[in-house]
């Protein structure tokens, strides 16, 4: 087979679940957009032939490209304007509570374009690839009725096909009460279920379903009933668990064997046995953390050291955490969480592929998988961690091919 690329390094990370990781000293060859070859030592003269592109990666580091498993890309505007409630104290269920957060957000969306949705998302989509990230999920979550959730997964589908990250589609009608049902929660949960939910399982607009299980918003019973019809319906679950309160909401996560269980910040300790029992995926957020101020993280020491696969993703949205930059949230899973590089990296990588469940074609620098690959300017992988604030990328190659060059957008 005739190789269309081939990545010569000295710090190459291979990273799959359940084994450390262990740099080497090697070549990765591609073909087809796939990792074709892999291995030790210099490249055989016979996998140059006929000509093959090389990069000489040497003094860099290889990652696989990083996978953002937990986002909410389509929506419209910012909320700067929260900052000063933030620093004075007012919470963030007491801002939604009156009127803001993101119901502000969904009037916002609500009244733009598709067009116009999809700009702002090719920006920040832009800005992922720019700092490694290949693959994302995307919830929609900011219509909260039929028409405007449809629009934000079409805005996601169509980018999907045009932009050079891959996104996996979510289902998150389920993210608030919307103003107009404010009187009647049951009322938009009926909307949900018997007309929202089966247009967008019908027409294939999303593969996950997720919903924020949270005191004043989705109850634990409430959530059972949207997670349950929403199984009945073909999507995989996920679920918002145990945020700002602990509502039982990683044993429902467990019970109903969701792919995974987002935020966990109060999740009991018979929550995290539940979830490893059920092998759920816990999805950490250590942005949303950082930048609601709450002065604790999620314990994934604790679900590390009991046998819980843990994922780490950005939480990119306009009110908890408007950072699209993954290696950010690095130095805040480290000196938030207290987490080594080797676990950062796994957490962003294949773990995060389980956490949407790719991790047969993605997550690690595996033959077979698909050529996503982050090269970066750094001689080893703690460099990364430990120098914070800048973009250690210099190449990321999406699916054998060369989109970012030297810190630029192909």
């Amino acid at each position: 087979m005739a190789m269309d690329l081939i990545v010569r390094s000295g710090n190459i990370m291979t990273c799959e679940e359940g084994r450390p990781i262990e740099p080497f000293d090697g070549y990765i060859a591609i073909a087809g957009g796939r990792i074709a070859a892999l291995g030790q030592g210099e490249i055989p003269p016979e996998l140059c032939r006929p000509a093959a592109k090389i990069i000489n990666a040497r003094g860099q580091t290889i990652i696989p490209g990083l996978i953002d498993a937990h986002t909410h890309l389509i929506h419209a505007g910012s909320r700067e304007s929260e900052l000063d409630l933030k620093l004075k104290g007012v919470s963030y269920l007491d801002i939604l509570k009156s009127g803001g957060g993101i119901l502000d957000t969904v009037a916002r969306t609500r009244k733009a374009t598709k067009e116009e949705l999809k700009k702002q998302a090719q920006k920040s989509l832009d800005q992922m690839l720019l700092h490694g990230t290949t693959t994302i999920e995307a919830k929609s979550g900011y219509g909260l009725d039929l028409e405007t959730e449809v629009k934000c997964l079409l805005a996601a589908r169509e980018l999907h096909e045009e932009h050079e990250v891959d996104i996996i589609s979510t289902y998150l009608g389920a993210h608030a009460i919307p103003d107009e049902y404010a009187a009647n929660p049951q009322g938009y949960i009926d909307l949900m279920t018997e007309q929202v939910m089966p247009f967008v399982s019908r027409y294939k607009l999303a593969e996950f379903m997720d919903v924020f299980c949270e005191e004043g918003v989705f109850s634990p019973r409430e959530t059972r009933v949207l997670l349950e019809t929403g199984r009945e319906l073909g999507f995989k679950l996920k679920l918002h668990a145990d945020e700002m309160v602990p509502l039982q909401g990683a044993e429902l996560a467990a019970e109903m064997r969701a792919t995974s269980a987002d935020h966990l910040l109060a999740a009991s300790a018979e929550g995290q046995d539940a979830l490893v029992k059920a092998g759920v995926t816990a999805v950490l957020l250590p942005g949303t953390s950082f930048y609601l101020m709450l002065g604790r993280y999620a314990e994934a020491r604790q679900m590390i050291d009991k046998g819980i696969r843990v994922a780490l993703a950005s939480d990119y949205n306009p009110g908890s955490c408007p950072c699209e930059n993954l290696q950010a949230i690095m130095t805040m899973a480290c000196f938030g969480m207290r987490l080594s590089p080797a676990e950062i990296l796994q957490g962003m990588t294949i773990n995060a592929a389980y956490a949407l469940d790719r991790a047969a074609d993605i997550g690690s620098i595996e033959v077979g998988k698909k050529a996503d690959l982050a090269i970066l300017d750094a001689p080893n992988w703690e460099y990364v961690v430990y120098h914070f604030g800048i973009n250690h990328v210099d190449k990321v190659i999406k699916n054998g091919r060369i989109v970012v060059e030297k810190g630029n957008l192909v």
